[in-house]
């Protein structure tokens, strides 16, 4: 059975989901079954609300100290936004003092097929976005998502109305990319006034 909770770099990771709208070139998903504590993060299904209910209280010590617990795992979370938003808030209820994250691929609006960072306002403390090119033709190269090449415009989009009701709002890109295109990428999101950091390939 997959971990729908495990712990990497001393933080508690929610691993909601497995699907994802994306075939990333560089996803770990192709080289590992998991990270961190976790034996595999491979679910036979999406976990139901009262199971990552049990798994948030049978984890609850794992959250006492911690100071930050990420939604990231073998999937896009935004894929389960309802779970997600609900997680957030159980958490928040009971550790009003832990901030939490979001990992994504910032493609939650077509996911959801409507607006959804402002829902995520009060419950998220920062997001991180994948933006991993420059534009959206290496986007789709690198990123390949069943939504075309109109994915990359959406996610720059969630990004923008990230910055207007989450406190923290990060860019990453994954090490694959050119030194010219990593240029690129941060030109992207000086003019965004978003932070930017490069992540190591798995």
């Amino acid at each position: 059975m997959a971990e729908i909770i495990y712990t990497y770099n001393n933080k508690p990771y929610l691993n909601l989901t497995n699907r994802c709208p994306c075939a990333c070139k560089f996803c770990i998903r192709a080289v590992k079954d998991s990270v961190g504590s976790a034996e595999t993060l491979w679910h036979d299904s999406d976990p139901a609300w009262d199971d990552i209910r049990h798994a948030l209280e049978s984890s609850e010590a794992l959250f006492f100290n911690a100071g930050e617990a990420v939604f990231c795992g073998y999937g896009e979370p935004m894929c389960a936004f309802e779970n997600l938003k609900k997680a957030a808030r159980w958490l928040k209820e009971r550790f009003p003092n832990l901030a939490l994250r979001v990992n994504t691929n910032g493609l939650g609006d077509l996911i959801n097929e409507s607006p959804t960072a402002h829902e995520l306002k009060g419950l998220i403390d920062t997001v991180s976005i994948s933006l991993n090119a420059p534009n959206a033709q290496r986007y789709h190269e690198l990123v390949r998502p069943r939504f075309g090449e109109g994915a990359f415009c959406a996610m720059l989009h969630f990004a923008r109305d990230c910055r207007e009701c989450i406190p923290n709002v990060k860019f990453t890109v994954v090490d694959v990319l050119t030194p010219v295109e990593i240029e690129e990428c941060q030109l992207i999101a000086d003019k965004m006034g978003i932070p930017l950091r490069v992540r190591t390939r798995a």
